[in-house]
């Protein structure tokens, strides 16, 4: 929608303009002036190159939220990067082509970092991508990251003594793994460093950014372009707004599914398992499960107790079998 962005830019200014040459105290030339000062404000920052990280089993709408948001930059490359070239799956089977790699991509004005679960947590140890990370941060301008994407950030070191937030579950992990105690924000601006919650909180963030290197009036035609204008059918969201056994039992699930990697020495992965994903919730176990179960001859694994009993409950629903 960016090119319509630019559009309405310019209907605006050439209305404004015409309702002021009828001002015999002002000049076309200076109408022209202060309307392109009103509709294109110098940008604070100079963007032109914002790559978004992908890796298998990020999740989907990590990426995709800022990457529309931010396509609304006129005049920035907007663009995915990722850990290997060609087809990405997210952790709910979306597969992305995906052109560029982080051997090829050397500098990028605003970098943003994806958040997802095991995955993720596997990619803290990762020194390639580290390394890469940290080489971008060199010259860039803005390094983010959305949801558990912080653990990334956080794993490179960049976050040392920076305020940050990350996903309601990952903040625990964040705090004993990398010693930074997230803040129960939206978004956290800290320099150069922005994070995000969780996963649609990074579409607040994106916004932030546009409104930091645009200025409010853009970022109201960006937010009117999306017709961003949230109202959740019910109340919810967060830990602090949500009903105390929902949190609990999604954190028990978010536990029991990374356990194998946090306390790899309890790890139940010694039994092969007939399945990658779990068929309930669709969680990769590519680090491991939680439980199992034996199902027409086969070994079923699942990312929790609670997944397994839900499959129970309907396996053929769950096979595409019914």
């Amino acid at each position: 929608m960016k090119k319509l962005i630019f559009a309405a830019t310019i209907i605006l200014m050439l209305a404004a303009c015409k309702n002021k040459t009828n001002d015999p105290g002002t000049t076309t030339t200076e109408n022209h002036t202060e309307q392109m000062s009103l509709g294109f404000p110098e940008p604070k920052v100079k963007i032109k190159t914002v790559g978004i990280l992908l890796y298998d089993n990020y999740a989907v709408l990590d990426a995709m939220g800022p990457y529309h948001v931010l396509s609304e930059l006129m005049g920035a490359r907007v663009f995915f990067v990722g850990r290997h070239k060609g087809l990405i799956t997210t952790g709910d089977g979306l597969k992305v082509q995906c052109d560029s790699s982080i051997a090829e991509v050397k500098q990028l004005d605003i970098l943003v970092i994806p958040g997802g679960l095991n995955e993720t947590y596997m990619a803290t140890k990762d020194t390639v991508l580290l390394n890469w990370i940290k080489a971008i941060d060199l010259h860039s301008k803005y390094t983010t990251s959305v949801c558990t994407g912080a653990w990334l950030l956080a794993a490179t070191g960049l976050l040392k003594d920076q305020q940050a937030t990350t996903h309601w579950f990952g903040k625990q992990i964040l705090k004993d793994q990398f010693g930074i105690s997230a803040q129960n924000k939206r978004y956290v601006k800290s320099g150069k460093y922005w994070t995000s919650a969780g996963v649609s909180a990074g579409i607040d963030m994106s916004l932030a950014l546009v409104n930091e290197i645009r200025g409010e009036k853009y970022t109201q035609m960006v937010m009117l372009d999306l017709e961003y204008n949230p109202q959740p059918p019910v109340k919810g969201g967060s830990e602090q707004n949500t009903d105390k056994n929902i949190v609990e039992n999604m954190r028990s699930m978010y536990n029991n599914a990374i356990a194998p990697l946090l306390h790899p020495e309890n790890a139940s992965a010694k039994i092969k398992t007939d399945n990658d994903k779990d068929p309930v919730c669709g969680m990769s176990l590519s680090a491991g499960y939680a439980d199992t179960t034996n199902y027409k001859e086969k070994v079923l694994g699942f990312c929790s107790v609670t997944c397994k009993e839900t499959f129970k409950g309907n396996p053929a629903s769950y096979l595409g079998t019914k």
